[in-house]
């Protein structure tokens, strides 16, 4: 299946606020049924077990409300690791409806405004597919240079099933937004095969790639070998 980039409306805010607030609303559910919060705890825990680590500090870009960062501190919890995360994302639009204690900072995704090991992890979720080969460059490497241990990733995976699965879920989105946006998203992600090509160029010591969950892929690079 060929990526096809199609704009999706909610990168620029088309839509009312109480469209924008009903489809932050449907990614949270979007998250909760189909991997996303168990998909990046996975990656967290197992970087803190690989490195013996019971803290980290962890920067979710493009993190929107927070709802990833706090739904994956409660479950870190749960194994006795305890995360301190702070969140970025380009919209304040994005960051204030729900009222969660977590740090907020408005930037730019591909120009981080961090002094360098700033955060043991730099995160994303559901971020990559929004960039074209080089801005993923770009993004890595100066988030490897923002992490003091690892950049992690979780995203989905193109084919036709999951774009069929995405579009029929239309009947049960609350927003508009999200009826264009959630089949627009499969059709412009990666596959696996293509981001093996891409992370090596990232300036990582070494990266781990795998199918996590529903139709989604988690990538580790890793800033250094030990």
């Amino acid at each position: 299946m060929r990526r096809v980039v199609t704009p999706e409306l909610l990168d620029e805010d088309l839509g009312t606020p109480d469209e924008v607030r009903d489809s932050l609303l449907d990614l949270r559910g979007i998250n909760q049924k189909f991997g996303g919060f168990r998909s990046i705890a996975h990656l967290l825990k197992f970087i803190a077990e690989r490195r013996n680590k019971n803290r980290l500090t962890f920067l979710d870009v493009a993190g929107g409300a927070g709802d990833v960062a706090h739904e994956v501190s409660r479950e870190l919890s749960s194994h006795a690791i305890s995360l301190n995360a702070t969140v970025l994302d380009r919209a304040t639009s994005h960051m204030n409806h729900n009222g969660l204690q977590i740090a907020r900072v408005a930037a730019d995704a591909l120009e981080l405004p961090f002094a360098s090991d700033s955060f043991d992890v730099v995160g994303c979720n559901l971020f990559l597919h929004h960039l074209e080969e080089q801005e993923m460059l770009r993004f890595f490497r100066d988030a490897l240079r923002v992490a003091r241990v690892a950049v992690i990733a979780s995203d989905l995976r193109r084919n036709r099933f999951h774009w069929v699965a995405a579009y029929a879920g239309r009947i049960t989105y609350r927003s508009r937004l999200t009826r264009n946006d959630a089949s627009a998203s499969v059709r412009r992600a990666y596959t696996i095969d293509e981001i093996k090509v891409i992370a090596p160029r990232t300036g990582a010591a070494s990266f781990e790639i795998a199918p996590h969950f529903f139709q989604r892929f988690g990538l580790i690079l890793w800033k250094t070998t030990s």
